[in-house]
């Protein structure tokens, strides 16, 4: 079977528009071994599901509705990651716009801000999952005439992907960036989090006894959520987003538990509606001019970022208001400075 654009759409919830639909569509049942409730256990209470943080997503994603074309293969793997449960690892060299596509799916599908959750090289499991400040909270019980520590919820934080697995009544899109630059053991140490969906809090289940329910600080701004036993378990698997800029290989384990998505770099067409989206009508800046300037350059130095194509696009729009613009020598070295080379590989 082949998907294309013209692919028949009644199966698709996704449909790479960026933009939600009314009503929100409903989601697909996951198969029987990607579900979390437990079968004859109460259910407990909901985590909280917060609103669209819209200036998150016009900031990333423009603000001007525009005919945006999807990348190839995008809305079937999209949503067969969906459909499935399963994480989408998407591949792709730097300024493709994978991070882009939590965004995109996170506001067509009305799931709420995206929990972002940046890599590093020292960067554990852990640190994705909680922090709990002990130290905070002996300090703080020092400053009190009683001497009684605090509340521990005041200093339990989850974290991205702690928050995630809360039972939301909708998933939660989750951004795991660039995973690539991660310890050599995390993808590893994340197969049981993807497989059971659950994590426990050690701090928490010790005092579980004397303290069942704890409310704790969540990654969502202002955010909080009351945990039962020093235990979190989803209720629906998030929509996780992993990104890649191909520096490394992974384990066979942990692909075996992903999708892939690998995106070429952005055709014109894709790029002109991405500056729409960005910037409306630039009646005063000749952006197909750019567009073919930015692909040619792109070409020579062994590719560019897309943000660095609506930079000149800003630049020249900001010279057009003052009548500063002119496509003159001066403004070619600017371009050559502001499409400067993502790798010592790229001559200038």
């Amino acid at each position: 079977m082949t998907f294309s654009a013209d692919t028949p759409p009644e199966w698709r919830v996704y449909h790479g528009t960026g933009w939600p639909s009314d009503p929100l569509p409903s989601l697909p049942k996951p198969p029987p071994w990607r579900r979390f409730d437990r079968d004859g256990a109460p259910e407990g209470p909901l985590a909280e599901q917060p609103s669209e943080d819209r200036s998150e997503f016009d900031r990333r994603l423009g603000t001007t509705r525009g005919n945006r074309v999807p990348h190839r293969n995008e809305l079937a793997m999209v949503n067969a990651a969906l459909y499935l449960r399963r994480p989408l690892l998407v591949t792709g060299r730097p300024g493709t716009g994978k991070s882009s596509l939590a965004y995109l799916i996170a506001r067509e599908l009305g799931l709420g801000p995206v929990l972002r959750w940046p890599i590093t090289s020292r960067t554990s499991l852990k640190d994705g999952l909680y922090l709990y400040d002990a130290i905070g909270r002996v300090q703080d019980a020092g400053s009190r005439e009683d001497g009684v520590p605090p509340d521990i919820g005041d200093y339990v934080h989850l974290r991205p992907l702690g928050t995630a697995l809360l039972p939301h009544a909708r998933p939660r899109v989750l951004l795991i960036d660039e995973l690539d630059k991660s310890d050599i053991d995390l993808p590893n140490d994340l197969l049981n989090v993807f497989e059971d969906g659950e994590y426990e809090i050690p701090e928490l289940v010790r005092i579980a006894r004397r303290q069942p329910e704890v409310t704790v600080l969540t990654a969502d701004r202002g955010g909080s959520a009351a945990i039962t036993g020093g235990f979190v378990r989803c209720r629906e698997f998030p929509v996780v987003i992993i990104t890649s800029n191909g520096e490394r290989d992974f384990p066979p384990a942990f692909l075996r538990r992903c999708l892939n998505l690998h995106i070429e770099p952005p055709t014109a067409q894709q790029l002109g509606a991405m500056v729409k989206a960005q910037f409306g009508p630039a009646d005063r800046v000749d952006v197909a001019r750019l567009i073919g300037e930015f692909l040619e350059r792109s070409e020579a130095v062994g590719g560019l970022a897309s943000d660095q194509l609506l930079n000149a696009v800003h630049l020249a729009a900001e010279l057009a208001t003052s009548g500063a613009y002119q496509t003159d020598e001066e403004w070619q070295d600017l371009l050559k400075a502001i499409w400067h080379p993502l790798s010592s590989a790229g001559g200038l």
